[in-house]
């Protein structure tokens, strides 16, 4: 909304046309979320304590969980307020790929809301029906990989729609996964669908400590707004031999509103936290990464800086599939943060320690830029 004020104004002073460059509206992007993150938190968090939305803590739980009990939930929303304002002041609103990622946005915190809502109003640790959750969180990446593959038939030559759509690999020159030959881009929509809504459960398995899932959040964000720059400028996308998604780089936007977003909620969410995200915060988090990770065709390389979310998802996987086939653990208690406890790490530890990892895996993505 600024960005079209400010163009307008640059008709009358060329002062204000210094707006329309991405890198400025990234920085604005980032102090506009931090500052509304900040300014509102304290409010939120009384609101949250007045109507008595507090964490729940299971009996399962490692020990010195039991003082979390009581605790504010549900502070994704101001996480999502904060990128949503800060998007639709900063960002080109007629860019399709910005109104894709804030509707998956939404649409995965309406779930997230409404299954922390049913877990708090009824007592219910189960939430929301998983029938319900699976159906809206479908219509969510599938939606959106609808949206994206349709976007992609629109580009003017063959090589630009398959390079919008073909799974690049990492390490290696020219070499993709050919989604674009599969008809009616169903092989792209599945694997959009099965990338969506795995970060976005991979990321609310991580949420289980003080800090320790949004920090990660932060950190892959800042990654993926390093990509989806250069996937939006044709130059730099030939330079690196990685594909050149045309809408892309108004997503820096977004993720630097991640970034400053999820800052400003660690202000809070900063060991002994006084306030968590809840589902709210996470499903759609986690969805928003993925979505944006499919946007600028960096999936894989998504996968190694959220190495952390994807070993939490698969201690997860391992620990429920060996319970079940040979009545036996894999771990002392799953997800993995949860082991560390148990083996006698302090919270604290296992969160910078999982944050010292993810800041060498961001690196270690970023390197497939010229590792090939």
């Amino acid at each position: 909304m600024l960005l079209w004020l400010f163009e307008h104004l640059a008709s009358y002073h060329d002062s204000f046309g210094v707006v329309r460059y991405l890198t400025l509206r990234a920085l604005l992007s980032v102090l506009t979320a931090l500052g509304i993150g900040l300014a509102l938190g304290p409010y939120m968090i009384r609101k949250l304590q007045a109507l008595k939305y507090g964490q729940a803590v299971s009996s399962f739980a490692p020990e010195g969980h039991a003082k979390k009990m009581g605790t504010p939930t549900m502070g994704g929303l101001l996480i999502l307020l904060s990128i949503g304002v800060s998007t639709l002041l900063w960002a080109d609103l007629s860019n399709p790929y910005v109104w894709i990622v804030l509707a998956v946005m939404v649409i995965f915190g309406a779930v997230g809301w409404a299954d922390d809502w049913i877990k708090i109003r009824y007592k219910d640790n189960a939430g929301l029906p998983a029938r319900k959750k699976f159906f809206w969180t479908s219509v969510g990446s599938v939606g959106a990989g609808i949206a994206l593959y349709y976007i992609a038939t629109l580009q003017p030559t063959a090589a630009q729609t398959a390079s919008m759509l073909d799974v690049l690999i990492p390490f290696f020159k020219d070499i993709s996964i050919p989604l674009s030959i599969i008809p009616l881009g169903i092989g792209f929509i599945i694997f959009t669908y099965l990338v969506i809504n795995g970060a976005s459960n991979a990321v609310n398995l991580t949420d289980g400590l003080d800090g320790l899932a949004i920090m990660p959040i932060v950190l892959v964000a800042a990654g993926l707004g390093v990509f989806a720059y250069l996937a939006g400028d044709i130059r730099f996308a030939n330079y690196l031999h990685i594909p050149y998604v045309k809408y892309s780089s108004e997503l820096v936007v977004i993720c630097a509103a991640m970034i400053g977003a999820g800052l400003a909620f660690l202000w809070y969410n900063a060991h002994p936290a006084q306030v968590f995200m809840g589902d709210v915060g996470a499903l759609s988090l986690g969805a928003m990464l993925g979505t944006i990770a499919v946007m600028v065709r960096q999936e894989i390389v998504f996968a190694i800086m959220g190495g952390v979310f994807v070993v939490e998802a698969i201690s997860v996987f391992l620990q429920i599939g060996s319970l079940r086939m040979r009545n036996k653990r894999v771990f002392l208690m799953a997800p993995l943060h949860h082991h560390y406890e148990k083996k006698g790490w302090r919270e604290t530890q296992v969160v910078i320690r999982f944050w010292i990892i993810t800041i060498m895996l961001v690196v270690l993505g970023l390197m497939t830029l010229k590792l090939r």
